[in-house]
Order: C-alpha cells, then sequence, then structure tokens
C-alpha cells in the first residue's frame, strides 16, 4: 500500500486534482464543522450566566451538557448510512438547518427539563455530521492524503474556541437586557444563524463525489478515482453484520476514541469555568483568554497532520498528544489562581486533546471500505461520543459533591491515560 500511496502522489494529474479538490471541498466543510462545534459547545459559555439566572446546579449543568451525546450516538449510524445512501449534499444540508433550528430554541429555556430536552434533541438533529463529513473525505481522498484533509476539516475545533469564545462573550455582554433578555440567550439565536445559512448552501452547492462535477478533467476524475479504489484494496469490506461487530479491532477502536473524547470534552466544556476561577473577571475577557488554547491548538494539529503523514506513522502521533495533554491538565489544576501558569498549561493540554481528536481518524479508514465504512465510522463516533456524555457528568458530579473542580481533571486524566496505552494495540497496518 505504501507504494500506493506513493505512486499516486507523484502523478502529476493527481497532485493537480488533489490541489482542486482540497480548495473545492476543504473550506466549505471547515466553515460547516465550525458552526457546529460552536453550537454545540456555546453551552460552556451560557453556564456563566445561565446557572446563575436559572438555578442550575454543577450536577445540573455537567447533566445538560453531557444529554446531547445521547441523542447523538444513537443516531450516528443511522445517519451515516442515509449519507451513504441519498449522498452529503442532501444529508449534510438536512443536518445543518435542523440542528440550527434547536440550537435557537435554547434562548426560551426556563427549566432543567426545557434544558435536558433540547440538548437532547441537537444531539438527534447534529447527529451524522462529523461522521458524515469524515466519510465525504473518504470519497475524495486516499488514505496517503487524508490525514492531511481531515486536519484542515478538524481546525474548526479550535477555530470554534478562538472565534466562537470571543463572540459568546462580546455577545454576552453587550446584548444583555435588550428587549429584556438576557445576554446569553441572545446568544444562542445569533449563533445559531451560521448553520441556516451553511444548510441552504450545502443544498445547493456541495457535489457528492468527483464524478459528479466538472472543475475536474476526465484525467483528473479516473486518477483520483484509480488511487480511491487501489487504496480500498488493502481494506476490510466485511461480509456480514456479525463479522463485522466480531471484529475486535472495532471495538478497541471504539475505547480508544472514548477515551480521546473524555479529554476533548473537558477541555471544551470547562475551560471557560477553570479560566473564570483563574481570574477573567468578563465575559468578554474570559472569551479572549480562552481563545489562546485554542489558538496553540491550531498550531499543533496542523503540525502533527504533516508530520503523521510525512513519516507514514499513526500510533505514536496519537499517543503523544494524548500523554502531554493529559499531563498538562493535570499540572495545571494545581495552580488554579494563577491566570498566566493556567493558560500557558490549558494551551498545552488543549493541544494535546485536540491534536489527538484528528490524529485518531486517521485509523479507522485503515481498515474498513465500502458500506461499512459508513456503518464504522459511525459507530465509533457514536460509542466514542458516549463519552461526551460522562465527561461533563463526571466532572459535574464530582464537583458538586466535593466542591473541587481538580478531582474531576485527575478522572479525565487517568481515562486519557488508559487510552493512549490501548493505542499501542492497535496494529502497526494502521501506519499507511
Amino acid at each position: 500500500m505504501t507504494t500506493v500511496a506513493l505512486n499516486a502522489a507523484d502523478q502529476p494529474a493527481s497532485t493537480t486534482a488533489y490541489g482542486k479538490i482540497a480548495w473545492r471541498v476543504l473550506p466549505f466543510l471547515l466553515l460547516c464543522y465550525l458552526a457546529a462545534y460552536i453550537d454545540r459547545v456555546n453551552i460552556g459559555f451560557a453556564k456563566l450566566q445561565m446557572s446563575s439566572d436559572l438555578g442550575f446546579s454543577e450536577a445540573a449543568y455537567g447533566l445538560g451538557a453531557g444529554i446531547f451525546f445521547i441523542g447523538y450516538s444513537i443516531f450516528e449510524v443511522p445517519s451515516n448510512l442515509m449519507l451513504h445512501k441519498v449522498g452529503a449534499r442532501r444529508w449534510i444540508a438536512r443536518i445543518l438547518v435542523s440542528w440550527a433550528i434547536v440550537s435557537a430554541g435554547f434562548s426560551f429555556v426556563q427549566t432543567e427539563t426545557h434544558f435536558y430536552i433540547l440538548r437532547f434533541l441537537l444531539g438527534v438533529a447534529e447527529a451524522g455530521f462529523a461522521p458524515g463529513a469524515l466519510l465525504y473525505l473518504t470519497y475524495w481522498f486516499p488514505a496517503a492524503r487524508r490525514s492531511r484533509a481531515n486536519s484542515i476539516m478538524f481546525l474548526a475545533i479550535p477555530l470554534a474556541g478562538m472565534i466562537g469564545a470571543p463572540l459568546s462573550g462580546l455577545i454576552m455582554e453587550k446584548m444583555a437586557g435588550v428587549a429584556a433578555w438576557e445576554g446569553w440567550r441572545w446568544m444562542f439565536v445569533i449563533e445559531a444563524v451560521p448553520a441556516l445559512v451553511a444548510g441552504l448552501v450545502t443544498f445547493r452547492f456541495l457535489p457528492d463525489r468527483p464524478q459528479d462535477v466538472d472543475w475536474l478533467t476526465a484525467e483528473e476524475k479516473r486518477q483520483v478515482l484509480d488511487d480511491l479504489a487501489e487504496d480500498a484494496g488493502a481494506r476490510t469490506d466485511h461480509l456480514s453484520v456479525r463479522q463485522f461487530l466480531a471484529d475486535k479491532r472495532l471495538w478497541l477502536l471504539c475505547a480508544i476514541y472514548f477515551a480521546v473524547v473524555m479529554g476533548q470534552y473537558a477541555i471544551t466544556f470547562w475551560l471557560p469555568t477553570i479560566i473564570r476561577n483563574a481570574g477573567a473577571a468578563t465575559p468578554l475577557m474570559n472569551g479572549l483568554l480562552t481563545g489562546l488554547p485554542f489558538l496553540a491548538s491550531m498550531v499543533a494539529i496542523l503540525a502533527f497532520s504533516f508530520s503523521a503523514d510525512k513519516h507514514r506513522e499513526r500510533r505514536w502521533h496519537l499517543i503523544a498528544p494524548m500523554v502531554v495533554g493529559a499531563v498538562a491538565l493535570t499540572i495545571a489544576s494545581f495552580v488554579p489562581e494563577n491566570l498566566t501558569l493556567s493558560i500557558m498549561l490549558l494551551s498545552v493540554a488543549a493541544a494535546g486533546m485536540l491534536s489527538a481528536t484528528v490524529m485518531f481518524w486517521s485509523l479507522p479508514p485503515a481498515f474498513l471500505g465500502g458500506v461499512w465504512a459508513a456503518a464504522g465510522i459511525g459507530g465509533i463516533n457514536a460509542i466514542g461520543n458516549v463519552a461526551g456524555f460522562v465527561s461533563p457528568y463526571v466532572i459535574g458530579s464530582l464537583v458538586s459533591a466535593s466542591g473541587d473542580l481538580r478531582l474531576g481533571l485527575y478522572a479525565i486524566t487517568a481515562a486519557v491515560l488508559i487510552g493512549a496505552a490501548l493505542v499501542l494495540r492497535v496494529p502497526t497496518s494502521a501506519n499507511r
């Protein structure tokens, strides 16, 4: 497979084709995922005001933040199979529009029950976008180029922090009291608009497959399709559902991704709270400072993904950011009132945790092909994202019980380190 990948990468038609694809497809997916991630995690900023306005406890917030992933996980696999059947253009457009409507509905929350129901429905509405986008990229890029393609899309996660955090803080501060609404209610309405617009644009412009576009020449289309066909030859096309579910590698990947998600959402849901406790007094200042760890994450994501493709190595490029991120998060808990040092350590922690998210997704396509790639990516994302429920719930429960955020962070660190150890059990064939 290494020979195939190198030969494909060396051909001029291939290079030109993938350059065109990158410019036409990746920025669009990046913007869509940016809208998705802002709407998913802006609850972390809303918490700074919403919890006190509505009387929510830390445990109630943690439960509500995590309930998103129950609906999200249940509908992941069906959503990916629908995308594979009806095409990315229609299905991704549906996902974007439906979650925009639900996200705006948070502006009307009055009780914990309202909060829980809307978080569940937001998970249902958004289910399938991230794994659907990952599946979509397998229709355009062979394995040798996919880490870089994935990394561009996943830059939306730190960008959501860099852009969404200051924006959320600004809206909450400046819109407070307008039309007798609290600032956090305005935040939900305003930040839902980009997803709605992106959904309408997706339905009009997103191409489903290379053979559907007129901006690739016949030779370029043939080269891309040949690369993808040869690349698929080394993957496992399972013959039955039983064989698929019996594949131990699939469950190993689920366990690893569970650990990765535990760390990812410890950062995205609790970072504003940690920074506020360290001394960021206003929502706008909190938003600006919260953007710094996400800026560090952007640099790390690009560095790890390009290095992984260059060296044809995946496992240690996943283990390293998991371990570094977990250790930095633990050390940060020992200096809760030192704002400067906290920001530095949280930047390292965020860079590690979010880079691990990107690097993980270079592993599953090494084993899965065809319709099982749709089911496998969706299934791994569904099971792994149960950690999106567990992570905030565990932290919130431990904080409510003990009054100490450090206990929650220690639990997250332990989970991430166990996941890093499991990566060593991934077959070396993943290093493609």
